[in-house]
């Protein structure tokens, strides 16, 4: 039973810590952190991709018997990236259609902190040109879409920790994948927060709203945790669902946002930084 409590605290911080800090900033917003962001965003897909590769794959292919374990495998990881990439088509068909920002010679990916966090939306309600409203039904739908979004992810965190049930606190890979799911929630957070800002809400129920979105990261992480100590061969299936659906976040989502953010060798130079920060933390 500690070892659940220990999960859903770890979780909480991730999911609503995550989300509710990038409200916070949201309060704080500046036009000009798109570098700060980019590197953040590439900082974590780094750590992220050295977690999968050489954690999560790694316990999935050694767990009872490893030559069966690669075809499940690759289905697993092939069904988590599939079911996270039509999550974030249909969140981005939800949110992206009331201010037409892209067209056929735009990325169809945030290339701005604007974009990601729909304060360009904003600018065109204060202009006049959209009611106002509007906007703060934005920041609703990416509330919803958010929390929705967070389930696979906290299934991640619970199938990481499903491997050690008595060392929760001592489980490095669970740690880490918390802890940069966290990373990520910050700029999820500051997209739910901007538009309910910009749409009328006081900061602090926009902040708690954000927060909130962030909750159901914890539900997840319990059913990737309980699926994962069925048996051996569940384990294997919640792993590889959690390592696809984290290859999507970093190809899909972090690196694509971060090197349009700031077009600059950098961002691929932190991408290396967390792949080598991350390697140190899991076998050191």
């Amino acid at each position: 039973m500690d070892s659940i409590w220990q999960i859903v605290g770890i979780t909480a911080l991730a999911g609503v810590g995550g989300t509710g800090l990038g409200g916070v900033i949201a309060c704080m917003f500046r036009k000009d952190s798109d570098k700060t962001v980019s590197l953040l965003l590439s900082f974590a897909a780094g750590v992220m991709t050295a977690v999968v590769c050489f954690d999560l794959l790694t316990e999935a292919l050694n767990t009872d018997d490893g030559a069966a374990n690669v075809w499940l495998v690759a289905c697993g990881v092939s069904v988590g990236f599939v079911i996270i990439a039509m999550l974030n088509a249909w969140i981005d068909k939800t949110t992206n259609h009331e201010v037409a920002h892209i067209d056929e010679n735009h990325p169809r990916t945030a290339d701005s902190l604007e974009e990601l966090t729909h304060a360009n939306h904003f600018r065109e309600h204060r202009e006049g040109r959209q009611p106002r409203s509007g906007l703060f039904l934005a920041g609703l739908v990416m509330a919803a879409a958010i929390a929705l979004h967070n389930v696979p992810e906290g299934m991640v965190i619970g199938a990481s920790f499903a491997r050690t049930l008595d060392q929760i606190l001592t489980n490095r890979g669970g740690l880490i994948m918390a802890l940069v799911i966290g990373l990520h929630n910050i700029p999820e957070g500051m997209a739910v927060a901007v538009p309910l800002i910009s749409g009328g809400m006081n900061k602090v129920h926009s902040v708690g709203i954000t927060a909130l979105s962030g909750a159901p990261t914890i539900l997840g992480a319990l059913m990737g945790f309980f699926i994962g100590v069925i048996s051996p061969t569940a384990l294997v299936i919640s792993l590889s669902f959690a390592s696809g659906a984290m290859l999507y976040v970093v190809f899909g989502e972090l690196l694509p946002e971060s090197i349009l953010m700031w077009k600059s060798k950098l961002p691929a130079a932190m991408v290396i930084l967390g792949l080598l920060t991350g390697l140190l933390i899991i076998y050191l």
